[in-house]
Formats: C-alpha cells, structure tokens, sequence
C-alpha cells in the first residue's frame, strides 16, 4: 500500500502542478484586487 503511495507520488510530474498552480493563482488574483477595490470604496 505505502509503495504504491509513493510510486504514485514519483510519478506525478511536479512541474506541471506548479505551473497549473501559478496560474490558478494569478486568475484569481485579478478578481481579489478588484473585490478589494469595490469593497473599500475603490481606496487602496
């Protein structure tokens, strides 16, 4: 069981989540900054 786990966890190219991640992140951050904006009356 555990070294199946860990042939799983070998075999996912890393690389490809982060890059998934980052622009996961940065597609939220354009509707964060503008929910920020409205929400304090458009001052930052």
């Amino acid at each position: 069981m555990l070294d199946t786990l860990f042939n799983t966890l070998a075999g996912i190219n890393w690389e490809v989540v982060f890059q998934l991640l980052s622009i996961a992140l940065i597609v939220i951050a354009g509707p964060a900054v503008i929910f920020v904006l409205a929400f304090r009356n458009g001052n930052l």
